[in-house]
């Protein structure tokens, strides 16, 4: 969204200045109009390349946004409201965040755009999956019945992200403590009292000296440290844009050991509760794979799918498909769709491999939380034995001299 600054008459012509948010400024006119104003002067802010930056990162949509939304949407259609009014109520109820594309979607939906025209065009809050679902439901008069299902599937998904990310928050919260300790430590603590030690003319131990030279360095160079990181992951990001160094990394993150496994068993999960809630909500399985391939945030997972879908098309069934791909899916997936394809029920089968997926990525992760916890008490333990050796033993070597 951009931000436009406008001067414009209301209609006992009193003159009002503000801002607007929306897509080109034929759109900001546009939603002004709707306010029953009349803009004279339109021009697109440009704000300070920080500020816009932390614009940016507050205004992000969230996903609890988005599901939100979908319940509140779904609940009254299936009411029996009108697209439109629905669209209403929901703006007065929604967050600034998602407020000006409700704005949008209802300016685009009153001016004769179907309702996934309308979200289609704000790709960064509702995904290829969420438009396509949408838009079978239109076609099929089952609406309500799609946001139904597509509020179930985010809310499952955004339970399931909050469990991954809780188990994960101590981990980093101690490292980060670890980290800024260690750091205080080098910088500011270490140089005071190695200052006292060289008053003394103590001999120094390599222990302590080699703590010294870390201090040192910490000191003179920390802006070289931030340099090299920042280059370092600048460099990764842009190798990582490319078709090869996405691939090699997606293959690296699978074979990290335990967290690898993890990883690709939350990709699995949320693989097939989407297919099977855009199978169950009646689009065709060659179809449902493409958009699934184009959402997965996975190159070897999509590559597999493409190839799975080629298959498909050559009538064979998705369970033959998806077993010629066995480094990436397990047995387990294609064994339980073909007895979903022999009894029709794929969507059925794909909604509970996607449950069994769920729950051994959550007992993956409480048993990585489990191992973390002690792995990190004992890192900490060896950094803090360091430390206290290296400063400690030079005051022995002072001890021995009286």
């Amino acid at each position: 969204m951009n931000v436009f600054k406008y001067q414009a008459k209301d209609q006992s012509g009193k003159k009002i200045t503000g801002k607007v948010e929306a897509e080109t400024g034929h759109d900001a006119a546009r939603l002004l109009r709707e306010r029953n104003l009349v803009a004279y002067r339109l021009a697109p802010q440009t704000p300070f390349f920080l500020l816009d930056f932390f614009n940016k990162a507050t205004n992000k949509v969230s996903l609890a946004d988005v599901s939100i939304l979908t319940r509140q949407f779904s609940t009254m259609i299936s009411a029996g409201l009108p697209i439109t009014d629905a669209l209403v109520i929901i703006r007065s109820q929604c967050t600034p965040q998602m407020l000006p594309i409700v704005n949008q979607i209802l300016s685009d939906v009153q001016g004769g755009s179907s309702l996934a025209e309308a979200m289609g065009k704000h790709p960064k809050v509702f995904s290829q999956v969420y438009v396509s679902l949408i838009k079978a439901g239109e076609s099929g008069g089952v609406l309500d019945k799609i946001l139904s299902r597509l509020a179930e599937n985010l809310e499952n998904e955004r339970e399931f992200q909050a469990k991954v990310k809780g188990a994960m928050i101590y981990p980093v919260v101690v490292v980060s403590g670890m980290a800024v300790v260690v750091s205080v430590m080098l910088i500011f603590v270490i140089p005071k009292i190695t200052s006292i030690y060289q008053d003394f003319g103590a001999k120094l131990p390599t222990p302590t000296l080699i703590l010294i030279g870390l201090s040192n360095g910490a000191q003179k160079y920390w802006w070289l440290v931030i340099l090299i990181g920042a280059g370092i992951y600048y460099g990764f990001t842009l190798y990582k844009k490319t078709p090869g160094g996405r691939m090699k990394v997606d293959e690296w993150k699978f074979k990290i050991p335990i967290i690898g496994n993890l990883q690709k068993q939350v990709i699995l999960t949320e693989f097939t509760r989407t297919l099977g809630l855009l199978v169950g909500s009646g689009i065709p399985i060659l179809e449902a794979l493409k958009v699934v391939s184009g959402a997965v945030d996975n190159v070897l997972v999509a590559q597999a799918l493409t190839r799975a879908g080629e298959k498909i098309e050559k009538g064979f069934t998705l369970a033959y498909a998806l077993s010629q791909e066995a480094k990436v899916f397990p047995a387990m997936l294609y064994q339980m769709l073909a007895v979903g394809e022999e009894t029709g029920k794929v969507d059925e089968t794909l909604l509970s491999v996607s449950n069994v997926f769920g729950q051994e990525s959550e007992h993956t992760v409480r048993n990585l939380t489990t191992a973390i916890e002690p792995i990190i008490m004992i890192v900490l333990g060896v950094i803090v034995a360091a430390l206290v050796i290296a400063v400690i033993l030079p005051i022995f070597n002072l001890s021995s001299q009286f």
